[in-house]
């Protein structure tokens, strides 16, 4: 069940947020200034409103879809930074000492909410252009240049979003250790998904197997984000693949 329009109790610890997130930070302003009722009124059809279970407010669940977009990372990093980035926890409005979600909130929100093709796009940019208005972004190219769909990858062929995960993977590694280059599988050639979906779990497993990489924040989140794009997303991507080869085959006939 949906709740409409709930505001959350004051905290004792409000002050910190002052001490630490500066007035002009980002999400401070955007969280301050810009109405997200619209994500409510653009999702209330995908709930229920008077039975069932309370539903987490969907605006906050769009607000970690948009800071998933803004930082590219997988959804249980996303989570643990909420836990400790008070810009993150202002943005998401929880109090200082809530507790956040669980991840796994965020792959039934895109499931089951984000049914409509394009719609966390259409919402970002809806948020986008507000805060342009307002005067808070110069210029789209903030967000929306590094915009990508997080459930569907209609704007690419699948194979290319593997590609593009993994090559951002392998250069966090390379920044560490160069002499990784001749430990990783070989690179695949062609459009294969299958083919693509193999080299992308060798060239984790690779990386998960030295300990080393562990305790680097960058390499874990670019591998645990391509692993939540294989895992959590292996049906679109296959789907998507199919549709490709069938858009081929439409051509050659």
């Amino acid at each position: 069940m949906l709740r409409m329009n709930e505001q959350r109790e004051i905290s004792e610890f409000e002050n910190l947020y002052d001490r630490l997130i500066p007035k002009d930070h980002i999400l401070r302003q955007i969280a301050d200034l810009v109405n997200f009722s619209f994500v409510t009124d653009e999702l209330k059809d995908k709930y229920c409103l008077d039975n069932g279970r309370d539903a987490e407010d969907p605006v906050r669940l769009f607000k970690y879809l948009m800071l998933k977009v803004i930082d590219r990372m997988s959804d249980r990093d996303l989570v643990d930074r909420s836990r400790y980035d008070m810009s993150y926890k202002y943005f998401l409005d929880y109090r200082p000492e809530d507790d956040v979600i669980s991840p796994s909130l965020l792959t039934k929100f895109r499931k089951l909410r984000l049914t409509d093709e394009d719609i966390l796009d259409k919402l970002i940019k809806i948020t986008v252009g507000i805060a342009i208005d307002l005067g808070i972004l110069k210029s789209k190219s903030i967000i929306v240049d590094s915009l990508h769909s997080i459930s569907r990858f209609h704007n690419r062929r699948p194979h290319e979003v593997l590609q593009e995960e993994a090559k951002r993977l392998r250069s966090a590694v390379y920044e560490i250790d160069e002499s990784m280059r001749d430990k990783f599988p070989a690179k695949v050639a062609g459009d294969n998904i299958e083919d693509h979906i193999a080299y992308c779990k060798q060239l984790i497993n690779v990386i998960e197997s030295d300990e080393r990489f562990q305790i680097y924040g960058k390499v874990r989140t670019a591998s645990n984000y391509l692993s939540e794009i294989i895992d959590d997303n292996l049906e679109n991507l296959q789907t998507s693949a199919d549709e490709d080869e069938g858009r081929t085959q439409n051509r050659r006939h």
